[in-house]
This record gives C-alpha cells, structure tokens and sequence, in this order.
C-alpha cells in the first residue's frame, strides 16, 4: 500500500505522545524521591513481536533497557496465556529486565480484536531490592545475588487482578517495602493510562476497516527509524 507521509509522520508523534503521557502518569503518581523527582524512569511502546515503536524522552540509559522484555515474555507465555488485562513484571537482566536489578520493568499487552497488536512498557529504579547492602548497589559486589531479589517475566496482574502472592513475595525481599509498593502500583497506574488511555484507540483510529494499513505503517516507522539513525 502507499504510505502517505504525513499520516506516518502524525501517528508516529502520536505514538511518542502517548508514551510521555505514561511518564507522567508514573513521575506524579511515584512514591520514592527516585521516580517523582529524579525522574529515573522510562516508558515505551513495542509492536506484537517487540519491537520498539516510540520511547519518550526521559532517561537517556534507558534506551534499549526495555528491547529484551517482551521477547521474553513471548518465550515464557505462549499466545492463549495472555489476556487483556494481564501485566507482566521483571528485573533480572539476564532475563529480559533492565540494566541492573533496581531497574524494574512492567509490560502490559495492548488487544485489539482479540488479539496482540502491541505493548506498552515501564521501567523505573527502586532505591532497594534487598541485597547484602541497603539501596542494592555495592561497588565491591562480586555476583548478581548480592544485589537483591531477581525478577524473571511472570504475571503481576491476571486478567486485571493483582497477583498478590507475587507482590507480597517481592515487598518481602526489599526494605522499606511500604515505598516500594507504591512506586510499583505507579507503575501499574502508568500502563493502565497507555493501554485505556491511548493506544488501544490509536490502533483503532489507525486502521478502522481492518484493512492491515496499521502494521504497515508501524512497519515503516520502524525502518524510517533506521534509516535516520544510519544517516
């Protein structure tokens, strides 16, 4: 199909724009001095197959922090264990997580017509995970174990209830757990705001005859991206 330019360059500031609005959502709504005023957080949008769509402006580190997460949750659950409402939590670098453990990630499938068509994404630094030391961050540490409780990709929400063992079994393993529960619950706040808020009807106002324009658009975005980034 032909692409016209200034819709492609319409829905892809659109996309950005509903990813700072999930920055801000998780900045005004955060506990900790971390996310409300430091701002070390970031929020993006992925296609089904995880690739990144828009990440807003927020903390420059960030970039390309969040790239392994939905592929692992695509690995772990498989299409019919996934539900509208679900919400995905991780930590562990090794295991789609972020940079370090502090750094913890919440994926959100985003449905239209019963099916995937895209993710939104957070991911904020928590000023303690556990750990030997308090804050999680030891210069002198020797091994991933010593910074704190490691997240793999599991349901932190199932059909838009919270799985409360899972967050109980994490506020258990971090200090100050009463600020850790709600910087998490920003951040669940965060991609409610991106899947309600924004992207679910962007996808509908991008394609409404379902004639597959959408993924074709997103599918030029992506190697428009690439072509500014190589010059």
């Amino acid at each position: 199909m032909k692409i016209d330019g200034i819709l492609l360059e319409v829905i892809g500031n659109t996309f950005m724009s509903i990813a700072e609005e999930m920055g801000a959502v998780l900045v005004k709504s955060a506990y900790s001095t971390n996310i409300k005023e430091r701002k070390d957080c970031s929020c993006a949008l992925f296609d089904a197959e995880g690739h990144t769509i828009a990440q807003a402006e927020h903390i420059p580190m960030h970039l390309g922090s969040l790239l392994g997460l939905i592929g692992e949750i695509k690995k772990n659950f498989t299409p019919d264990q996934i539900h509208p409402g679900d919400m995905f939590i991780a930590n562990d670098p090794y295991n789609g997580g972020g940079t370090h453990l502090p750094d913890i990630a919440v994926a959100s499938p985003v449905f239209y017509e019963d099916k995937v068509v895209a993710y939104v994404a957070n991911i904020a630094h928590h000023n303690d995970v556990g750990g030997r030391v308090p804050g999680s961050n030891a210069a002198d540490s020797d091994s991933i174990y010593a910074e704190g409780i490691r997240i793999p990709p599991v349901k932190i929400f199932q059909k838009g209830e919270l799985v409360e063992d899972i967050l109980n079994l994490i506020l258990l393993n971090c200090r100050v757990n009463h600020i850790r529960r709600g910087d998490l619950n920003a951040q669940f706040a965060c991609n409610r705001k991106g899947v309600h808020g924004g992207a679910a009807g962007l996808l509908r106002a991008e394609d409404p005859h379902g004639s597959g324009g959408d993924s074709q658009r997103r599918a030029h975005l992506l190697r428009l991206s690439g072509l500014r980034r190589r010059g």
